[in-house]
């Protein structure tokens, strides 16, 4: 532990109020990097804080990422640790006119969002907030997004930041600074430049519950089925026509109803699920996602799908199908695992913060989980952001001061043992 307690200060939750009300929100439909252009706005506004703070190098490439360092104080030898949170805010639903709004010292009960009443962050449906009494909730006005994901950590970073420079006695060695584009839309290493942000180590701020720390995720796959029907006029199509569009629609059709779907499933369990079907009489496509903890999971669920698929095409014997399966991430356990140390310091830092850590795993991925499969392994630290893509998102100022305190934690410890 440090031969002294630390007074912390705090400007998250101002820094937070400034980032959110930037529109950042990508796009899947776009080919470009970043995605939508005005990402680079809230990038452009950070990396002048950044360098207003006195970090040299920080800067917005033209892909839209944001690298800065805060040099290392020290004269031990340290490896090289980032912290990273993203820019983009969801497609699922509108980042533009933000308007926060704080609940000061909440007591209990639902929270009802003020421009539309419709809108209410029932504590039935939130247990979350059952922890939360006399924080500050930051919820939004319950027309858009509040872009807590992850704008919370984009904040907690800054904060921390700014501490670690205004105290110099607290020694730490290298540290990275990465702020990303279009996460939300599983782009958000695509055009990272590993060898500028020279780090040997990582961690994004992207997690849920304060305390949480996160070190398994989802392996994903993408799966595609390409039907070729049988055209004929429709008013001589009988013992002829073979409509691709039903054929997808029956294969739909025979999913699983009671397992292996997001709506049936929970903890370890991994599901099927599509997510666009389109084309015509002649040819049609059916896009799924796969998730697993295992690629023997991912596995299983693919021969499901072919199997389904196959059965289906029985009943269509001049009709043809191809299945093609694209890895898309992999479960960041299988690297982490190698270096224990990542988790354990995390840990550790969320202690020295005054919370009870909980290791967990994520039904879904983070950049963390790419950037661990290329090279540096990097588990997922809480930000304190709940009910994210929805107009009920929200986050407690002091779950992201906890966060930010867990970073300076965290750099300090990978001195210490050094």
């Amino acid at each position: 532990m440090p031969a002294s307690p630390i007074t912390f200060t705090h400007d998250v939750t101002e820094r937070f109020l400034r980032y959110v009300v930037i529109d950042t929100q990508s796009d899947p439909a776009s080919p470009t990097c970043p995605s939508t252009a005005k990402q680079k706005n809230l990038g452009r506004l950070l990396a002048s804080e950044l360098l207003a703070m006195g970090l040299k190098d920080a800067h917005l490439d033209e892909h839209g990422y944001v690298y800065a360092t805060i040099p290392a104080n020290t004269d031990k030898k340290v490896p090289v640790i980032c912290f990273c949170s993203h820019m983009d805010t969801s497609p699922d639903c509108s980042g533009a006119n933000v308007k926060p709004q704080i609940v000061k010292n909440y007591q209990g009960g639902d929270i009802v969002l003020p421009a539309d009443p419709t809108q209410v962050i029932r504590s039935a449906d939130h247990p979350a907030l059952a922890d939360q009494i006399g924080h500050d909730i930051i919820t939004t006005d319950g027309t858009t997004l509040l872009g807590a994901d992850n704008k919370a950590g984009l904040a907690e970073i800054m904060d921390a930041v700014r501490f670690l420079i205004q105290n110099p006695q607290i020694k730490h060695g290298t540290i990275k600074i990465l702020f990303t584009p279009d996460e939300e839309i599983g782009r958000g290493v695509d055009k990272v430049d590993l060898k500028k942000l020279g780090a040997d180590f990582a961690y994004t701020m992207d997690g849920e519950t304060a305390g949480n720390i996160e070190d398994e995720t989802f392996s994903a796959d993408g799966a595609t089925i390409t039907i070729e029907g049988v055209s004929t006029h429709p008013g001589f199509a009988k013992g002829k026509m073979e409509h691709a569009m039903k054929i997808a629609a029956a294969i739909i059709d025979r999913l699983p109803r009671d397992t292996c779907s997001p709506e049936t499933t929970e903890g370890k369990e991994g599901f099927l699920h599509p997510v666009g079907i389109s084309g015509a009489l002649e040819k049609a496509t059916i896009g799924f996602i796969v998730r697993d903890f295992t690629d023997e999971g991912l596995q299983q669920k693919e021969a499901l799908l072919e199997g389904i698929v196959k059965e289906v095409m029985k009943d269509y014997p001049h009709s043809t199908y191809r299945m093609d399966v694209k890895a898309q991430y992999r479960n960041m356990k299988q690297v982490i695992d190698h270096h224990p140390e990542t988790v354990d310091y995390a840990i550790e830092a969320i202690k020295r913060a005054g919370l009870t850590p909980v290791r967990s795993s994520i039904r879904g991925g983070t950049d963390g989980s790419r950037l661990s499969f290329m090279g540096v392994p990097c588990p997922n630290i809480f930000a304190g952001e709940h009910a994210f893509h929805s107009r009920l998102e929200w986050v407690s100022r002091q779950d992201m001061e906890k966060a930010a305190e867990t970073i300076v934690h965290l750099a300090m410890i990978w001195e210490e043992r050094a």
